[in-house]
């Protein structure tokens, strides 16, 4: 191969990856971008806020225009986050701390210049917004499109597993279990879990055709809120390609939806919790590279599928917001807090430190998360 063939060759390659990746990574990240700092300008208008600029991406502006209240709307040259600035927020710039003398109009639309309530109101409602769009997002494909259920299939078999010994193979159906129908792979696991060191007879579709099997499932202890339980294990996980969707009304969607959604979010603070106290290896941790890759999964697996993710990566975004790191959300609301129990707030100088610090933490944060992304690849 030539030259001229070679270049081709990863030229082509890469606009693949750009589409295959990046696009549905940036098009996921503008729209959760968007609702968020649209949580906190949709509060801070409310409250009587002037918005200076509501950029998405940050650095130079690309395209943007002013509205009526004179806020710049802009699209800013890195899609990688956004941003609300709104008028009299404290600029960490200065270190005196001394803040400019504003007339009766201009503290009127002041962020500073609002009641404490008001300003945690508007810090809290980018999170807030995070998490009402991944439930309106959610209900609404439950409605539409169903809850996705694994049917019998399987995805992939452990070696050395049980399944793996009786000769199951990737993209077997279940059909049956000791002369009981099976449909959903939670049939499956019930099955098996409650059968541990008994012989099963397994009835299995393969390519049009039905083959019989026996697989014993291996006993496998686990503690569960009645102590430690024996179960079995056949080693297998279900086929992503093998699913049907079942519908709900819209207001069962939308408590099936706000259920999904908090349960993601135990889920997420048990995962921290866990690499906190050592029980879990922090390499599980993800980062925009991972989250790119994983956004070109989904995109590839079907909108439904991209939606879906969307919906988790949105509850994602609103919790980290609410972590205690002073450049996020939460910091701000910890800062807030102090300012509640102290009666009047934390000098700027301080604050500025506490930003500095936030930033540094994150940026650590960010490296480790990518390194780990790097690592995968």
């Amino acid at each position: 191969m030539g030259l001229t063939e070679l270049v081709w060759d990863y030229g082509v390659q890469s606009l693949d990856f750009v589409w295959d990746y990046v696009v549905p990574f940036l098009f996921i990240l503008t729209i959760l971008v968007f609702v968020h700092e649209m949580g906190h300008y949709l509060v801070a208008r409310r409250n009587r806020v002037r918005v200076e600029v509501f950029s998405i991406g940050f650095g130079p502006e690309i395209y943007g225009w002013t509205d009526s209240v004179d806020t710049r709307w802009k699209i800013s040259a890195i899609p990688l986050g956004g941003y609300v600035k709104m008028f009299g927020e404290y600029d960490e710039g200065e270190d005196d701390g001394e803040q400019p003398t504003l007339s009766p109009e201009e503290e009127a639309v002041s962020f500073q210049h609002k009641r404490l309530g008001q300003r945690s109101a508007i810090v809290s409602a980018g999170p807030i917004a995070n998490f009402l769009f991944a439930i309106v997002v959610l209900a609404g494909m439950f409605s539409i499109v169903g809850i996705p259920q694994p049917l019998s299939g399987i995805g992939t078999v452990q070696e050395q597993s049980a399944a793996a010994e009786a000769g199951m193979m990737p993209g077997d159906r279940i059909m049956n279990i000791g002369g009981e129908e099976i449909t959903l792979f939670t049939d499956l696991q019930r099955i098996v879990r409650d059968s541990a060191g008994v012989t099963l007879s397994f009835v299995i579709r393969r390519g049009g055709k039905e083959i019989a099997l026996k697989a014993t499932p291996r006993p496998h202890e686990v503690e569960d809120d009645q102590g430690v339980v024996v179960i079995g294990l056949l080693g297998v996980t279900p086929d992503p390609a093998q699913l049907r969707y079942q519908r709900h009304d819209p207001l069962t969607a939308i408590w099936l939806a706000t259920e999904r959604s908090f349960g993601l979010v135990v889920e997420i603070l048990s995962y921290i919790g866990d690499m906190i106290s050592g029980t879990r290896n922090a390499e599980e941790l993800g980062g925009p590279i991972r989250i790119a890759q994983m956004s070109g999964e989904m995109a590839q697996g079907g909108l439904v599928n991209l939606i879906f993710f969307m919906a988790a990566l949105s509850i994602n975004l609103g919790l980290i917001n609410l972590f205690p790191i002073p450049v996020l959300d939460g910091g701000h609301l910890i800062f807030y807090l102090v300012e509640a129990i102290r009666g009047r707030p934390l000098g700027p100088r301080i604050q500025e430190y506490g930003f500095r610090i936030g930033l540094i933490l994150l940026l650590l944060l960010m490296v480790f998360a990518t390194w780990n992304d790097l690592v995968r690849l």
